[in-house]
């Protein structure tokens, strides 16, 4: 059995899609970013960096694992899926997981919070960011011209990737113009697995009206995940 420790966020959702691709029983343990419960001392016994996710495996005696990357990797050698076991084909799918930790997840995280939730709206800031997940953006496109999935199969690497760029529209960032990751993105929204995974710890739905936009009053939450 595994416990995971999330919210609702793409870092989340990579881990709760990847369990319930994986058919692995788990527990949801909510841990409210808003309410900073992710720096509470029982989570940070976790992951002492303080944010979610993070999981525990209660059958190899406790063991925690934190960072979403991190976590994806661990249940996917534990299952002996969604990972190749040859390593050459192991190291496409950590290539892509890779670029979407170091590359798409910081660059879109920062148009979120400049472009949603910054009190002050900073335009260099904002483009800044907007511009380099579009590129980030055209590199996916690029290879999903080549490939059906990132690394040939689907993998974690897709489910990494998808969790963020379903999302693109909160960042304010287009996927028009770009025909195989819209192909890609349609593909992996239909996998019952990735609905469900949508729904832990609880169903969100990002209203990107103007009216919305002007309901959130602070980033602090935001910055912390």
């Amino acid at each position: 059995m595994i416990d995971l420790y999330t919210w609702a966020t793409p870092n989340g959702h990579k881990v709760s899609v990847t369990l319930e691709e994986l058919g692995l029983p788990y527990t949801v343990h909510p841990v409210n970013i808003g309410k900073g419960e992710q720096k509470q001392p029982g989570f940070l016994k976790l992951n002492p960096n303080g944010r979610i996710p993070a999981i525990v495996d209660r059958e190899e005696g406790d063991f925690a694992v934190f960072e979403s990357g991190a976590i994806m990797l661990y249940l996917a050698e534990k299952t002996g899926k969604l990972l190749p076991a040859d390593r050459k084909g192991r190291s496409r799918v950590t290539q892509w997981l890779m670029f979407q930790m170091a590359g798409v997840g910081p660059m879109q995280g920062q148009a979120n919070v400049f472009f949603r939730y910054f009190p002050e709206k900073l335009p260099a800031a904002i483009e800044r960011y907007q511009n380099e997940t579009r590129r980030l953006y055209t590199v996916l496109d690029t290879r999903l011209g080549e490939s059906e999935y990132l690394a040939g199969e689907y993998s974690i690497a897709d489910i990494a990737n998808w969790a963020w760029v379903r999302v693109h529209d909160w960042a304010g960032v287009s996927v028009d113009g770009l025909p195989n990751l819209q192909r890609w993105l349609a593909a992996i929204e239909q996998r019952p697995a990735a609905q469900k995974g949508l729904t832990v710890p609880h169903v969100v739905k990002l209203d990107t009206s103007a009216a919305q936009e002007q309901t959130i009053k602070s980033a602090q939450s935001i910055v912390q995940r």
